[in-house]
């Protein structure tokens, strides 16, 4: 597409505003999302949970969870590990992986599938006290049982779904497999849509970044097919060039809208919520570098733990880390320079913070 006139203000309100729509049911919000990136990590709640609170009215921590199967949405990875509509789901299997299984191990396979078509649902610890696999040993020194690294697998090639989540361990059943009616063309262009709806404006890097993660976890049979998605990609997406940066978003949007107003609202966005997930895009649109540090040696951290960006009409001004306390919400809030002396941020960074304790379920 040929390129249009936009400018850096206009892409920053065009990325909040398109992502941040207003609050809609649990089903609604899933379905315009296409994904939610899981984290395991509490802090006091899962990313998820962060992500889904702003856009499903009345949201409460755990909710995806305790929902989930009666839910539209399938746990499975895409370009990370997460909660993708079945549409995504479907477009991403038969998946094949980089690395094939042995004779011996499509046996093990074989015997899984069968045990779990007999039983209907299982735990991993049936199948492991049904086969006693053993355990292996992982990269960095930790054991775990084989069966579950078994399972893992067979979910990730559609041989398994997860049909629940019981005191956060995966419940499984079998995959029953659909022909798919599109071309492995337009299926992974269909793939490359939904990234571009959910992460847009995107620099054309993070465009080629996100390509890349999907085609290694999400659809690795097509994995040799970068340079040909990414050059689709390009000539069908609505493009800009803003300081030498080229920026693509969904067809049918206009990033220079009046449309996309911003509201005086303070909102803690979480560490892989689509508005901030691009480190790339969030130093473009906020000209400083937000990193995740809840795997940083804590000497080396800077802004914390588990920081949540801290999002300020279309700024990220700051960040806050959250604890639990006496069953209290106990926030340390940090500023990029200061905070605003608009009295209207003082009272709407109490409201936020008035609404997290509500989603957290803490006394009020």
């Amino acid at each position: 597409m040929s390129a249009r006139t936009v400018n850096l203000d206009q892409l920053r309100r065009h990325a909040v505003a398109r992502s941040l729509f207003a609050p809609t049911s649990l089903p609604k919000a899933l379905q315009r999302l296409g994904f939610v990136q899981a984290d395991p990590l509490r802090a006091p709640a899962r990313a998820q949970d962060f992500t889904l609170r702003h856009r499903v009215a009345g949201y409460r921590a755990g909710d995806l969870e305790a929902r989930y199967a009666s839910l539209d949405v399938e746990e499975d990875f895409f370009v990370n590990y997460g909660f993708v509509r079945p549409d995504v789901h479907h477009l991403m299997h038969p998946r094949t992986p980089r690395i094939a299984w042995s004779a011996s191990r499509m046996k093990q396979v074989a015997e899984v599938l069968a045990f779990v078509r007999e039983r209907g649902v299982v735990r991993p610890a049936e199948v492991d006290a049904h086969f006693d696999h053993g355990t292996v040993t992982h990269w960095f020194g930790g054991n775990s049982r084989a069966s579950t690294q078994l399972l893992d697998g067979m979910h990730h090639r559609g041989l398994l779904r997860v049909v629940k989540r019981e005191a956060g361990q995966r419940l499984y059943t079998v995959r029953e497999s659909q022909p798919r009616l599109l071309s492995d063309e337009a299926a992974v262009d269909a793939l490359v849509d939904v990234i571009v709806s959910k992460y847009a404006p995107l620099p054309a890097a993070s465009l080629g970044q996100l390509v890349g993660l999907l085609l290694a976890g999400g659809v690795p049979q097509w994995r040799g097919q970068r340079q040909a998605v990414l050059r689709r990609a390009h000539a069908r997406l609505p493009s800009a060039v803003v300081d030498g940066v080229t920026w693509f978003w969904p067809e049918g949007e206009n990033p220079a809208s009046h449309r996309h107003a911003v509201d005086d609202q303070v909102r803690l966005l979480a560490p892989f919520d689509p508005v901030v997930w691009d480190r790339r895009r969030f130093e473009l649109l906020w000209g400083w570098p937000y990193r995740f540090e809840a795997y940083t040696p804590a000497a080396k951290r800077v802004r914390g733990h588990y920081a949540l960006p801290l999002l300020w009409r279309d700024q990220v001004i700051g960040w806050a880390n959250l604890s639990v306390k006496d069953g209290l919400l106990s926030p340390d809030v940090g500023y990029v320079t200061s905070a605003p002396k608009d009295t209207s941020f003082s009272a709407a960074l109490d409201e936020e913070l008035q609404r997290m304790t509500v989603f957290l379920g803490l006394p009020t």
